[in-house]
């Protein structure tokens, strides 16, 4: 019996193979400058099985950018860089949009091409130290964002939509999850302006109405992870600010809406009903990895169209041909994860189907 996840799905300008996505995840693969290094282009192209493939949280402006060696989408080199991607992944027959990814508070002067100092909605630091390119440094307090300042990140992720489009990426999708700067003007603990930007979702609509007026709303997606505490967010009730930022962007018509399922809040089954396009699942963030089954009972369940995965790919990147044949999943060198080479990174061999119909995949896989 074929698995839910295997079928293809067919609706608006998303014409996939399969169900399964692979999530965007940070492995700091770009260079000093941040363009992608050569071997980003295999890493994506080995993992062009999933019927759509988000990459890695890209920065849209040096002012947004969040981490040292992660990469950008401002310049001519990145363009060129991330058109290499692109190019691998449809030769392959790969389906790949950018994430788009404004730091906001989450970034430090020493993990910054330009030095700059971060803002913010509000100036609240992260509590943690953070990882800059001579080590881990204490936070600091980011710099309010001011009216013009926030119309410049709008303008600054539009821009940055164009290049993806340049760059020959399927789409983009806005990151507003994950405590970066769109779930920042979401959270309680991060947003406590008293202007009009102190209405949470504003911000969100905003930017994604405008990337959507630029490179079409087919094009443009975005992703949600109601209530998630990663990196210090505060958010006691997200039912009801999510409520109003899901049915505002429900009539665009965007490609797609990527919704993390997270303790406390059961984001799929209150915002599917407010949905009306494709909505993207994933239920792994802060848990064990999302099996095949998990992944087919979000879809029997009527939560969701697709359903991604991170930390299975890493290793794995047919992932879901293991799936189809019921394959054993490799194990991530964690030692590698972080590192900036193609070790651990695009040397992961797919699975061998001689070897395991012999009964020796760990051997072949060797």
């Amino acid at each position: 019996m074929t698995s839910s996840l295997l079928t293809p799905y067919l609706s608006g300008a998303l014409d996939l193979g399969n169900r399964i996505v692979m999530a965007p995840m940070t492995r700091f693969r770009a260079d000093e400058g941040g363009a992608p290094q050569h071997f980003v282009a295999d890493y994506y192209a080995q993992r062009a099985g999933a019927g759509l493939i988000v990459t890695e949280g890209i920065w849209p402006s040096f002012r947004g950018q969040s981490g040292w060696r992660m990469p950008g989408l401002v310049t001519e080199a990145h363009v060129a860089g991330w058109r290499r991607v692109t190019e691998a992944v449809h030769e392959a027959g790969g389906q790949i949009f950018a994430q788009l990814m404004h730091g906001g508070r989450i970034a430090h002067p020493l993990a910054r091409i330009d030095g700059g100092h971060p803002m913010a909605p509000s100036p609240v630091a992260v509590p943690y130290r953070q990882h800059t390119r001579d080590g881990k440094s204490d936070p600091v307090v980011p710099r309010e964002m001011t009216g013009e300042d926030i119309a410049v990140a709008i303008e600054d992720h539009v821009l940055a939509a164009r290049n993806a489009i340049r760059a020959g990426f399927d789409g983009v999708e806005l990151h507003g999850a994950n405590s970066y700067l769109i779930h920042q003007f979401l959270a309680d603990n991060t947003n406590l302006r008293s202007d009009g930007y102190g209405d949470r979702p504003r911000f969100a609509l905003e930017v994604v109405e405008a990337v959507a007026a630029e490179v079409g709303a087919s094009r443009t997606a975005l992703r949600l992870s109601p209530g998630n505490p990663q990196f210090g967010m505060e958010e006691a009730d997200p039912g009801p600010v999510y409520r109003r930022l899901v049915e505002a962007v429900d009539p665009l018509g965007l490609a797609y809406l990527h919704l993390t399922e997270t303790e406390g809040y059961q984001a799929l089954a209150d915002l599917r009903p407010r949905w009306h396009g494709t909505l993207v699942a994933n239920v792994g963030e802060n848990r064990e990895p999302t099996t095949r089954e998990q992944g087919e009972a979000v879809l029997a369940g009527g939560l969701a169209d697709l359903v991604s995965y991170g930390r299975s790919f890493i290793a794995n990147p047919d992932l879901p041909l293991r799936f189809a044949l019921g394959a054993p999943l490799a194990p991530i060198d964690e030692a590698l994860l972080y590192t900036h080479g193609p070790e651990g990174y695009s040397d992961y061999p797919a699975f061998c189907l001689t070897a395991e119909h012999l009964g020796h995949a760990s051997e072949c896989e060797r």
